[in-house]
């Protein structure tokens, strides 16, 4: 699934790719994707123009002349830019078409990828509805603090754990606490923090959970820099691999020594995900 550090990859692309063009028509494959009225959906985004790009956690935001669309990628989702013809491709699901000829494609193998559009009422202004019908938005998801010194504050960060009897990785994977981590960056951070992942959130000293707070802001922004990890099918919006992957500690490393002790990594099943630490820097009690 693509995590913080490889949607922001992608919004970055798409802003170089389609700023300024407007939507001619839209086209729609998959209408179980489109999570707001289809036909309002296809009606209203032709004659919109893509004004900025945005992200708040795990989604796309597209700023449009008086609408926002919200676009989750989910678990295989990319988007493919085509200055003129649009090839034949199985899993080509949402087509936006431009004035100037070119189309921005969303393809999705296992369809699990999602749309919604926020939409103004007449008395709103787009600076009302930026700010609010987003929030609103995203406060229904429960969507935690964007992993920045600013925002993810430790107070507020201590409190909640003080309060949690999940396992930390599972509590970090729930989006509540902070957004963005997955399953990649949720064992690189408790790697670096050196937390067992299997620890109750309550049992975590304040001193563990600064550690933890340190790394997701630390592990997310090299990730962001390194254009996100290319494990399987991820790519840019450029088709571009991100480089990631070279940097990770723990992840995928099943066996092979910890780099700080040497002891073999181990991988145990947490919650229904793999799951990757060192047992002797990462001790469970």
């Amino acid at each position: 699934m693509p995590e913080l550090p490889e949607v922001e990859t992608v919004r970055r692309g798409l802003e170089k790719l389609i700023l300024g063009k407007t939507i001619q028509s839209v086209e729609v494959k998959y209408p179980k994707m489109i999570h707001t009225d289809l036909d309002a959906f296809c009606q209203d985004l032709p004659g919109q123009e893509i004004r900025a790009m945005g992200r708040r956690g795990k989604y796309l935001l597209f700023y449009l002349t008086d609408l926002v669309l919200i676009s989750h990628l989910r678990m295989e989702g990319k988007y493919f830019f085509y200055p003129d013809e649009v090839p034949l491709r199985k899993h080509a699901h949402v087509f936006f078409h431009f004035t100037d000829g070119s189309t921005l494609v969303y393809e999705d193998v296992r369809k699990f990828g999602t749309f919604d559009l926020l939409a103004k009422s007449q008395e709103e202004t787009m600076e009302v509805l930026i700010p609010e019908l987003i929030e609103s938005y995203f406060l229904t998801k429960k969507i935690g603090p964007e992993p920045t010194e600013v925002d993810f504050k430790e107070p507020a960060f201590q409190a909640a754990l003080k309060k949690s009897k999940k396992p930390i990785k599972s509590a970090l994977l729930d989006q509540k606490l902070v957004a963005g981590l997955g399953n990649i960056y949720v064992d690189e951070v408790l790697y670096r923090a050196k937390v067992h992942p299997a620890r109750l959130g309550q049992s975590l000293t304040a001193r563990e959970a600064k550690a933890i707070r340190k790394e997701t802001i630390a592990v997310l922004a090299q990730a962001v820099e390194k254009g996100g990890s290319t494990i399987r099918s991820y790519s840019n919006a450029f088709g571009e691999d991100g480089t990631m992957q070279e940097e990770h500690q723990v992840y995928g490393k099943t066996g092979q020594p910890c780099l700080h002790c040497g002891t073999p990594i181990e991988k145990i099943q947490l919650g229904g995900r793999g799951t990757h630490f060192c047992p002797h820097c990462q001790k469970e009690n």
